[in-house]
Parts: structure tokens; sequence; C-alpha cells
């Protein structure tokens, strides 16, 4: 019973404080995209957070990168990544710690006019302020004219074993270059030496296995397992191998030497998504509690339109569950999701986060939308309710549809999330984050600069027909209910210190009120009578 009323807790703590206000981390003026975000697993409050920014002046996109040691309450200033060449412009950046607190930042630099470019790694030793030498991974011409470095992803080997603190690489065939001739293959690169050199890269694919000729960028992810096994899962479309398209997991418990292979899914065609805009991440993840526990995500449409979907092991990828169904909106209620990631505590509890349209007026990709989540303990087999992690829904500029923004992050340590997203809310595409701390308390406060906490009185509480709010400097309020939806919104231009609203026409019910002030976010329970 106490577990039980610990995970309803956990809930209810968790959407409480997805209300609370998010950071813009970039404050780019034209475009911040694509980002990425770290946690060092010897301090939790030591967040880095790189992405991609157009800078105006030299008409090129740079990575950024920040960093935060009290846990995203205060940044450093933003570090620009020099350019490897001045003609060359950055893209894809991806950041992981090793077990000593070191930092590594994987990035592509290149020019597509004058076909040049590779992906490097650069390591920071003190904690991402500043950034070494960059380190050459692969190049654009290191297999023929099938030019490899596209969406590098970095994954670092904390197990403790014979491998740890080997670097691992991945990449694929990319779409900017021009055509590329078939067949289309995952890549693996490896560093044995904490990131100084790389070696000779191979396939992840072979014979048997191969992502083939019908998907041009059969993008792998992957991730480690706590006795340092590297998984990947790549697409593949072979109909000497399968009818119909699947992802293959990729295994090697010595370091890339050799990998094993199995099939986690097959989909059939008229379940795959088919909207070209829509961000199709599909991340593996390993669980540091169970080394043959591992989850995949993919979108799929069964009920007509994209829904996040998990499946799992627990044999280290021989068997694999049934589909499980995780955004909780109205099956078949024509309302796409996207944007997938996903991450398991050291405890083993997981968390998934994605762009949700659920409350958007439309059916499309071109529409509103908000940035949602599902935890599961565990010890539980079903997630908790969904809820909301950014702070208000964006509507949806054509930026969007182009390519930069493909993936989100989010990390889970100690019961807390920390995500980073783009979106457009300030008319421009910029990088937010969102901290949510699960302490126990019903009341959550999400501090800003200030260092006065917000407080507020709120009576009567059951309310009946209206509400009296006191808090000073007060912005703004909002009414959810416990779906995420907003059901009032009433904002203060005088920041006034005293407000009544009518209620009346609320329904009976429980909901989240939410007292913007100058100084910070409470949020608070209230019930309707």
């Amino acid at each position: 019973m106490k577990k039980i009323i610990l995970q309803l807790l956990f809930i209810l703590i968790i959407f409480i404080s997805a209300v609370g206000q998010n950071q813009n981390i970039s404050n780019g003026i034209v475009f911040d995209g694509e980002p990425y975000l770290s946690i060092n697993p010897n301090n939790s409050q030591h967040i880095v957070v790189a992405w991609m920014d157009y800078a105006w002046v030299y008409q090129k996109i740079f990575i950024k990168t920040r960093v935060s040691f009290d846990g995203g309450l205060t940044w450093s200033l933003p570090v620009s990544i020099t350019h490897t060449n001045p003609n060359y412009g950055s893209a894809d950046p991806s950041l992981g710690f090793d077990s000593f607190g070191n930092v590594f930042l994987s990035y592509i630099d290149f020019d597509v006019s004058i076909d040049s470019g590779s992906v490097y790694v650069r390591k920071s030793i003190d904690g991402g302020l500043n950034w070494g030498i960059p380190a050459e991974v692969i190049n654009v011409h290191s297999d023929g004219d099938k030019k490899p470095v596209d969406r590098p992803w970095i994954i670092i080997d904390r197990s403790g074993g014979p491998h740890n603190g080997n670097i691992y690489i991945t990449t694929m065939n990319p779409n900017v270059f021009g055509t590329i001739p078939p067949p289309y293959n995952p890549y693996f690169i490896r560093s044995t030496n904490g990131g100084i050199s790389f070696d000779q890269w191979r396939y992840i694919d072979t014979t048997g296995w191969l992502a083939g000729t019908i998907i041009p960028q059969p993008t792998p992810f992957s991730t480690i397992s706590q006795n340092g096994k590297f998984y990947c899962v790549y697409p593949s479309w072979v109909l000497s191998q399968n009818l119909n398209p699947q992802f293959i997991l990729a295994s090697s418990d010595n370091a890339g030497n050799s990998f094993t292979y199995k099939k986690i899914i097959e989909l059939p065609y008229n379940i795959i998504v088919s909207d070209t805009l829509i961000k199709k991440g599909y991340p593996l993840i390993a669980d540091p509690t169970d080394t043959n526990h591992l989850v995949f995500f993919e979108l799929i449409t069964p009920y007509g339109d994209a829904d996040v979907f998990m499946w799992e092991t627990y044999d280290g990828g021989i068997t694999w569950s049934n589909s499980i169904r995780i955004n909780d909106d109205p099956v078949d209620n024509n309302r796409m999701q996207d944007l997938i990631w996903a991450d398991f505590d050291t405890d083993g509890d997981l968390v998934v986060s994605w762009r949700d349209r659920r409350n958007a007026p439309d059916s499309n990709y071109a529409t509103s939308s908000e940035i949602w989540g599902a935890a599961r303990y565990k010890d539980s087999t079903n997630f908790s309710p969904n809820f909301r992690i950014s702070d208000t829904i964006v509507n949806y500029d054509s930026v969007l549809a182009q390519v930069g923004n493909d993936f989100m992050c989010i990390k889970l340590i100690n019961d807390t999330l920390s995500v980073v997203w783009g979106d457009v809310r300030t008319g421009r595409l910029n990088i937010w984050f969102q901290r949510m701390t699960l302490n126990g308390a019903i009341v959550s406060v999400y501090q800003l600069a200030s260092e006065n906490i917000p407080s507020a009185k709120i009576f009567p509480n059951p309310i009946t027909n209206s509400i009296f709010i006191e808090a000073k400097k007060m912005k703004q309020v909002t009414i959810y209910d416990l779906n995420g939806n907003i059901v009032l919104i009433r904002d203060i231009t005088q920041k006034e210190e005293n407000t009544i609203i009518d209620l009346t026409q609320l329904l009976k019910g429980t909901y989240l009120i939410g007292i913007i002030t100058e100084d910070g976010i409470m949020t608070k329970k209230i019930i309707k009578q």
C-alpha cells in the first residue's frame, strides 16, 4: 500500500511540476535547433546542453553549448564551437559523460558546396566550459561516394568493465550531399583511448541483416547496458529478408569487434507513418538495473494517426513484448504525435517524452503542439497518466517543417526530469529547458532569477462559486484539469496583489491552479464543489 501511495504521489507531483515556467536557454535571433542534454553521472546538478545556432553575421550554423552547475537555475554564457574550416557549417550535436566527469561533444562540420566535411568529437575536462581540439571520427570520403557523416550519436561505456571509457559513434548516409547510390548502411566507429583518436569504421549491418536499398537513411540509435554490452537498432527493408519493413537489433559484447543480430519488430506497411514532415526518432534505451532489459520506441498508426508505442525485452533482445501505446489521448482522435525521446533513472524508473497535438485545432503536422510525457516505476506494469512538460501550447511555424529540429532530449536522474526541446513561441525557433523535481511536496515552486520564493493565499478551498487569490506581483493565473487541459487563463496586467475569479461555470472536480508572479510560479490543487 505504501508503494502505491508513493506512486500516486509521484504521478501527481510530476504533473504539478510540469506547469512550471520553461526557460529559453538559447535566445537565438534566427534559428536554434536539435538540442541535446547530458548530465554528469557523478553530480546530478551538472547539466550540459548543446544545440545548432544560426549565426547571422557569418550566415552559417555553429554548435553552441551551455553549462549549469546548479540544476538549471543559472547557466554559463553560450560557447560557440569553432569550425575546423572557415567554409564549414555544423549540425547534429550529441553529448556524453564518461565515468570520471569528462564530457564529450559529437557533431558534424561540413560544406556541401566543396564536398567536404567530417564527424568530430571534442573533449571538455572542465565540465563543458571549454572544449579541446577536435578528433576526426569519419569523413565524407571515408566510404567512397557514400558520404557517411549524417546524424552521429555518441554513447560512452560507463560500466566499469573492460571497455569502460570506450566511445562509440554511429552515423549514416546523408541527404544533403545529393543522391547517394544504394545500398545504404548504418556505420560504427569507436575510440579506445578517450577520444584522442578513432579506429577504422565498419558497417553495423551485414549479410542477412542488411539495411538495404529502399531506406536511404537507416539511422542507428544505440545504448550500452550496465555490463558494457553495446546495442544498436536500425531500420531495414530487404524483401529477401522480410517482406515488411523491420527494425533490427545489433549487439556486441566485445566493443564492436563483432555483432549478433535479432529482429525487434516488423511493421506492416499500412501502419507505418507516411507523413514526410513528422520527426521520427526511435530511441533504444538500456535499463541500468537489469542488463537484459531494453526498451524501444517508434511512431506507428494502427489507430489511424501517429501514436507513441513501446516494445521491451527482458532477455537481451531475444524476445520482445507486444506494443504498448504511451500517449493516452483518445484512440483514433485524428491527432498525431512525434519527436519521441526517453530515459531510465538509475533505479529503473522510465520516462518518455514527445511532441503532442491532443489540444491542437487541426489533425496534421502543421498545427499547434505541446511537449508531454509519461512515467513508469520499475516495479509497475503501467505508465502514469500523461503529463504536460511545456507550459504553453505553441502555434505552428513553417520553420518546423525544415530539417534541424528532428529531436528533443530528456534525462531522468534521482526522480528529476531535465528536458530540452525547440519551439517557436517567441516567433523564432529557440531551445527551451524544463526541470521538474519530485521532492515529495504537493506544492511545486519554480524559482526564477529572483532569490524570493513566491507565496500565495487561495481561499476558499474547496470552492463553490468564486476563488480569492492573494499574491505579490501577480502576472497570470491559469487553471488546468488533471489531463493538463487549460480551462481558464486570467492575465493580471497591473501586477495586482489580490484578485477574485468567478468559477461558477467550472464543473465539479479537482483542478490545478498555477499562479505566475515576478518571483516565480506556485501551483496548488483546488477542488470545485
